[in-house]
């Protein structure tokens, strides 16, 4: 199995472990920009290296990051310095010191103390309130920046930093609607909204009014597209998947999400990716990149329902684990 490159910024529902299957579908030359609206960690992009993108979200606080690194004022050497630091004085004082620096970086915005907060809070939360404070506790890890921890969060940095000194890449805070509007049909967009129904907070707050908006700028975009959202899960459906979204192709596959620290809370949950093209089994020496497919799991198959649209028969794929 390919190495995938895991961002410096942790988020909820990141795709580490779907970033192979995403690029199973996604069907572009490489011409043109890879677009997309919703970064957060930035983890499907990143792995696929295109040689132009933007990268753009609502959250200034994930953008400027990224722009630091960019402009070099983070640097792996400055980062690994910072943590050192900052890990001892946790260290020491544990939730007392997170707290300092969690209002310290609402008065500041600093980009180093939110990858402080992002990799110390609980669960790698990234959560504001209506004021735009960031407002996650802390993770109950004082020991938290130990040095082969601190080492894997420079290296992460050290990919990124490289990544946009050999590419052309563009960080940009926006919101999704621009990002789309500027499609072309050379390029490819991938959307990975907050999921319906179950993710909300400042900066990604999410309704129907959101998530229909987004259905429109998509079925009308010229550029092909794949849109990851959720299917189901043992409680209950998406609705929206036949509301809005059955008239594209859509492919599913079971994936599990912690939800905090025990195993008991390893729940399944039925992942989707919606298109606007249909999907083709990539071959091993035609991959972007040269990684490798997941040559055991079974592919899905097509079909077109009675009313034209098209619809993924049921399957069984195999799970990942974590």
């Amino acid at each position: 199995m390919a190495k995938i490159y895991v961002p410096p910024i942790k988020c909820q529902g990141i795709k580490t472990k779907l970033v192979e299957w995403i690029k199973d579908v996604v069907d572009w030359s490489g011409d043109g920009r890879w677009i997309e609206p919703f970064v957060g960690s930035g983890v499907v992009g990143f792995n696929l290296l295109p040689k132009k993108a933007v990268f753009s979200d609502i959250n200034p606080h994930l953008i400027e990051f990224y722009n630091a690194i960019q402009r070099e004022n983070i640097t792996p050497a400055v980062a690994r310095q910072f943590l050192e630091a900052e890990g001892v004085k946790l260290a020491q004082s544990g939730a007392d010191y997170y707290y300092e620096v969690r209002e310290r970086f609402n008065n500041s915005h600093a980009p180093l103390d939110f990858l402080f907060l992002n990799r110390s809070c609980f669960n790698g939360v990234i959560r504001f309130n209506q004021k735009g404070g960031f407002n996650v506790p802390f993770g109950h890890k004082p020991q938290r920046f130990a040095p082969a921890y601190i080492t894997k969060i420079v290296n992460q940095i050290a990919f990124v930093a490289d990544c946009v000194k050999t590419y052309d890449w563009k960080f940009v805070h926006q919101d999704f609607g621009l990002a789309l509007a500027s499609a072309t049909p050379q390029d490819h967009i991938y959307c990975d909204p907050p999921y319906i129904g179950r993710h909300v907070d400042y900066f990604n707050s999410w309704d129907e009014e959101q998530e229909m908006r987004l259905y429109q700028k998509l079925k009308n975009s010229p550029a092909h597209f794949v849109l990851s959202t959720w299917h189901s899960n043992q409680h209950r459906q998406n609705h929206y998947i036949d509301s809005l979204w059955a008239q594209f192709y859509i492919v599913t596959r079971e994936h599990f999400y912690h939800v905090g620290a025990a195993e008991s809370n390893r729940k399944p949950m039925l992942e989707a990716l919606v298109l606007n093209y249909r999907p083709t089994a990539a071959s091993p020496q035609n991959r972007q990149n040269g990684y490798q497919l997941r040559l055991l799991e079974p592919r899905v198959k097509y079909q077109v329902n009675a009313n034209g649209h098209k619809k993924s028969e049921e399957s069984t794929l195999e799970s990942l684990s974590h």
